[in-house]
């Protein structure tokens, strides 16, 4: 099956699926992957920030990903299913607030995400982000040096 994926607000068809990953090597490069085969907190604060944003259940699609949907089956129903409809510059500025979103300013989300990359490196001064933080850890798990 082909895979799916927006671009610009546009859905995009790949003439070409990706192979299976090993997950023994590498990351999981989907929730739906992750679920079945490693570790997932699913419906995580981060998980949540986008069932808000877009206004679907979490329960519902957890039920859609079990039943084994790829990826552009899984886009259509949260499209489908997303109570509040977003425009293509709102899920572009979303996504970019969140690629480049820190931990809050709060001295114990701040000592939280300390910890957490601590637990990788002690001495990474680059990772700022809460997907840095993640990259670092998918990375550090799967055996790289961090």
């Amino acid at each position: 099956m082909a895979e799916s994926w927006l671009v610009n607000g546009k859905l995009r068809i790949m003439s070409s699926p990706i192979g299976p990953t090993d997950l023994t090597r590498r990351p999981p490069r989907s929730m739906r992957l992750a679920k079945k085969n490693g570790e997932y907190n699913y419906n995580s604060p981060t998980d949540q920030h986008l069932v808000r944003f877009l206004g679907f259940d979490p329960e519902a699609l957890l039920q859609e990903l079990a039943a084994g949907k790829g990826d552009g089956e899984i886009l259509q129903w949260v499209l489908t299913n997303a109570k509040t409809p977003r425009t293509p510059w709102e899920i572009q500025t979303w996504s970019a607030y969140f690629d480049n979103r820190g931990p809050d300013s709060d001295a114990e989300t701040l000592t939280g995400f300390a910890e957490y990359v601590g637990q990788y490196s002690k001495t990474r001064e680059d990772i700022k982000t809460w997907f840095d933080a993640l990259d670092l850890d998918d990375f550090a798990s799967f055996g790289g040096k961090a």
